[in-house]
């Protein structure tokens, strides 16, 4: 259940947004007091913070530090009646999710809870993920691709160039962003994340670019975009492959000009921002379709970093297994497990369409149905025995039948490949093909075993 926090001194405001969310199914605590909030939130786990500036025991900013001081990766949302511009820097800077004028709006505040929330829950995830793939400072991990990885963004990091990362969905394309703004000279300045994907066609202008009071219905006071909020950072358009093409093209307008134009308003607003952008989707297939602009796809295209899926880099693999072991253990009191190097195997075997967080989750679920200090093939096999679920996922990540069968016969060859300990001449035997013939496969599909 998704849990929301209210702090503001006004008694009204606590009721009358409590009133909205509860509506709408959220969990919901307030308080009038700043320091009875900051017990509260030190001793509960909230999904998001609704925070108000002025309040008489200590300001929203002062607040809002003293949270991220007890857990980093809360969502907090600023909700204020002086909106103004060096407000929402400011919150920006100091860590805050979104920023809301009073009188709140019901849909931007839905829209931005929900945003919120959802945040907060890959925050979660890719902390996790974050200790293992990119851990203090570097990307961990000993195939080549991630090797590879790693020397890019050493070399982009400080530099002002365009990013554009691709990847399956679980791959680390927002930890790579990250990674990229922690090592470049805005690195101390804002990172605003904005998924394309999560905000409706009719207001992703509104909140790339801000919105004029009075611009359209529900429009009752000025608003700060995105783009705004990131001056002198990092924006990161996540999912930009779903944005929608009007959005496409003031967006393209604001990387030629530096400059922005609110909603309904008709100044332009000097904006300094690196744009990282990351999709999911093949943007040479969305320009043939006429979804995306192939102007700006060159425009964000500057420096592309492709993420492979975790089946492409199986040797990672183990490296994951033991992390997420030792953090599972530690969630649930357990003892130390540990994955024979049968049950590995099986592991890299499997296509993971779901990437990291399906794998993480696999080995959540292992650790509590199997409860034993040595997990073995035999353990886990049943597990994998119905590959349904597998095929589904690879029928949804396939743009074409022939990228079905493509992805499908490389996944069964590299499992017969790891099954029989890479042996050329029997894999071919089994799979009842000539040696050059698999070798052939093998080089087609990028199928290597690393040293």
């Amino acid at each position: 259940m998704k849990t929301v926090l209210i702090i503001d001194d006004e008694k009204e405001i606590c009721d009358s947004i409590s009133m909205i969310l509860e509506y709408e199914g959220y969990l919901v605590d307030s308080t009038t007091s700043a320091i009875e909030g900051l017990n509260k939130f030190s001793e509960q786990e909230f999904s998001a913070v609704l925070l108000d500036i002025q309040m008489p025991e200590m300001n929203g900013f002062e607040v809002l530090k003293k949270i991220k001081e007890i857990k980093t990766t809360a969502s907090v949302i600023i909700i204020s009646a002086y909106g103004n511009v060096e407000n929402a820097v400011r919150a920006t800077r100091l860590g805050a999710f979104d920023f809301l004028e009073k009188p709140i709006d019901r849909d931007k505040l839905l829209i931005s809870v929900r945003n919120a929330t959802e945040q907060a829950i890959l925050r979660e995830e890719n902390q996790e993920i974050k200790k293992n793939f990119i851990g203090e400072g570097e990307i961990l991990g000993k195939s080549k691709a991630i090797q590879k990885i790693i020397e890019l963004i050493d070399k982009v990091a400080p530099l002002e160039t365009r990013v554009l990362i691709t990847g399956e969905n679980g791959t680390g394309k927002e930890l790579v962003a990250r990674a990229i703004h922690k090592k470049s000279e805005r690195k101390d300045k804002p990172f605003i994340e904005v998924n394309c994907a999560a905000i409706p066609n009719e207001l992703i202008e509104s909140e790339l670019f801000g919105h004029e009071k009075g611009s359209f219905t529900g429009a009752i006071s000025q608003r700060i975009g995105k783009f705004e909020l990131a001056n002198k950072g990092i924006i990161f358009l996540d999912e930009v492959g779903d944005m929608s093409l009007q959005a496409q093209a003031k967006v393209l307008r604001a990387i030629e000009e530096g400059k922005i134009e609110r909603v309904g308003g008709g100044k332009k607003i000097d904006v300094d921002v690196r744009v990282i952008a990351a999709t999911n989707k093949n943007l040479i297939e969305e320009i043939q379709k006429g979804n995306f602009r192939e102007d700006l796809y060159h425009r964000l295209n500057v420096i592309p970093i492709h993420i492979p899926p975790l089946r492409e880099r199986i040797e990672d693999i183990p490296i994951l297994v033991e992390h997420f072991s030792n953090e599972i253990t530690k969630k649930h009191k357990k003892l130390p497990v540990n994955f024979s190097e049968d049950a590995i195997k099986i592991l890299q075997a499997q296509p993971w369409t779901g990437n990291v967080r399906e794998l993480k989750n696999i080995v959540e679920r292992i650790i509590i149905i199997i409860d034993k200090r040595e997990i073995t093939r035999k353990d886990i096999e049943f597990l994998f025995a119905n590959s349904s679920a597998s095929i589904d996922n690879l029928i949804e990540t396939s743009n074409s039948f022939q990228e079905f069968k493509e992805k499908a016969e490389r996944a069964f060859i590299l499992k017969q490949l790891i099954a029989n300990n890479w042996n050329i001449s029997k894999t071919a035997e089994i799979l009842g093909i000539q040696r050059s013939h698999l070798y052939t496969k093998m080089k087609k599909y990028g199928i290597e075993k690393e040293e």
